[in-house]
């Protein structure tokens, strides 16, 4: 199996895995259904892609330049989503701008046997390719001035590179380099173990990504109890049979998207169909995360406690997720603006009555595509710990209880509506967020959309998204002198 040397070059050769199967490959007649948003939203000059799941045909026609002529309107296109037949999701907006993202299956997805691949597939992103070493690599993305970033989370991975539009022929060919023609040479990858331990070492300093973790692995079976770092016993066990295994079990058509931004549609559809097809099928199917609940405790020396106390929300996407979303403002969700006072926060007026200790409150509220989390996240001294965690969730239960006024509602929804649009006001959140519902999806939702569904949450529907948590099995991770910190079946 051959890699990617050249765009130009792909027109008389196909991608890499199709070269090695040298497969007949029939050609359609195909007309893709695309989905156009009426939203026109125009961003810096700059360009972006992600890539996220299938793809299985392919169209010899070389991509045409981007640029308009000298002199020539630049028009700003709408959102246009299109699914193709092997799955894999195309979502563009073509603002003129250079940048691009590949999203594909996260940590969730590990097993008892390769927990911590995904944290060294992320560093393994620049080694040497099928079509370019690791030194081409470096250099050649340099070269254009441009980033190769992969970032991680439970439910995927991001591959992004960024760059002038006039160069994106060149970065494609790193990108799909790789993410589809790994070769994860053995010594490169051995090399790896020294970063993964200054990593792990930068995590193990952090008590709020300690909690974070601790909470997850408390609070689910399987799946997303998975952490985000590789694990003591894994640090140089993982080996390029693991690697290349993950990559071919979860790197498919079906779990991945191909988003851009700065980009015209057509174009990106072309590269679908002709580059990211190595991989049919939906892969190896993941395993339902199962919510138990749990306690986990961290003692240290320090005399700050960090401690989250959840109970299981719902998914992504799902009727009460927006519900959650408003309970976490109507609650707090931080400050609002820089060194705010948080004076209209519940969880800080409630806290304030019951300690004068300094501390720090916010509700915790994270989703994902078959579960979610929601709680209250406390920041105190180790002697009042107790008094902070129990006041923070007896502001749930007041919520619960009806305790919240049409203006706290108000107050919230306002505060989720310009947090969603002011996430839009970047091309890096832009790109998440069309990323994660073509992926999720299928489809865009505009801002207007959402901002519609948040209008149509009622006090009903937030004092039932705290009934949830009230009435549910509690999770709970502390950190610090936890002397004085309660144990979950005290709360």
């Amino acid at each position: 199996m051959k890699g990617i040397r050249g765009i130009s070059q792909l027109s008389t050769r196909l991608y890499a895995a199709q070269a090695a199967r040298q497969a007949k490959v029939e050609h359609v007649q195909f007309q893709p259904q695309e989905v156009q948003v009426s939203e026109r939203v125009c961003l810096s000059p700059s360009t972006e892609m992600v890539v996220c799941d299938h793809q299985n045909r392919t169209r010899l026609r070389k991509p045409q330049a981007q640029t308009p002529l000298p002199g020539a309107a630049h028009s700003c296109q709408g959102v246009h989503v299109t699914k193709l037949p092997s799955g894999l999701v195309i979502a563009s907006l073509e603002n003129y701008s250079p940048a691009s993202k590949i999203g594909v299956p996260g940590c969730r997805y590990e097993t008892h046997n390769n927990l911590g691949v995904t944290h060294i597939l992320r560093l393994a992103s620049n080694l040497t390719t099928k079509g370019a070493s690791a030194f081409k690599i470096c250099r050649g993305v340099e070269a254009v001035g441009g980033h190769l970033n992969v970032t991680s989370s439970r439910e995927n991975m991001v591959y992004s590179v960024d760059c002038l539009r006039d160069d994106i022929d060149t970065v494609m060919e790193f990108l799909i380099n790789v993410t589809t023609a790994q070769e994860f040479r053995p010594w490169e990858v051995s090399e790896l173990t020294a970063h993964v331990k200054r990593e792990r070492g930068d995590a193990a300093s952090s008590a709020h990504i300690g909690v974070v973790e601790r909470l997850h692995e408390a609070a689910y079976k399987n799946a997303l109890s998975n952490s985000l770092y590789c694990p003591d016993y894994m640090v140089g066990n993982v080996q390029s049979e693991h690697l290349h295994q993950f990559v071919q079990n979860n790197f498919t058509s079906a779990r991945m998207a191909l988003v851009g931004l700065g980009v015209d549609h057509d174009v990106l559809t072309q590269v679908g169909e002709q580059f990211l097809n190595v991989r049919s099928g939906a892969g190896t199917s993941g395993a339902q995360a199962q919510y138990r609940g749990g306690e986990l405790r961290h003692q240290t020396g320090s005399s700050i406690v960090h401690s989250a106390v959840v109970g299981e929300s719902v998914a992504v996407g799902s009727g009460d997720a927006l519900a959650f979303s408003v309970l976490q403002h109507v609650l707090g969700a931080g400050p609002q603006i820089k060194r705010g006072s948080n004076t209209t926060n519940k969880l800080v007026q409630g806290i304030n009555k019951a300690t004068s200790e300094p501390f720090e409150a916010s509700a915790f509220n994270t989703s994902y595509s078959d579960s979610g989390l929601f709680g209250v996240y406390t920041i105190s001294q180790a002697a009042s710990a107790g008094d902070v965690i129990r006041a923070a969730v007896a502001q749930v239960k007041a919520v619960a209880n009806g305790e919240v006024t049409a203006a706290d509602l108000t107050r919230a929804k306002t505060q989720l509506k310009s947090q969603q649009l002011m996430s839009l006001e970047t091309s890096e959140g832009f790109l998440e967020a069309l990323g994660s519902q073509a992926l999720a999806g299928g489809a865009y939702q505009s801002p207007d959309a959402v901002a519609k569904d948040i209008d149509n949450v009622s006090l009903t529907d937030v004092a039932n998204a705290a009934k949830m948590f009230v009435s549910g099995k509690k999770t709970m991770a502390s950190s610090g002198n936890l002397v004085a910190t309660p144990f979950i079946d005290e709360l």
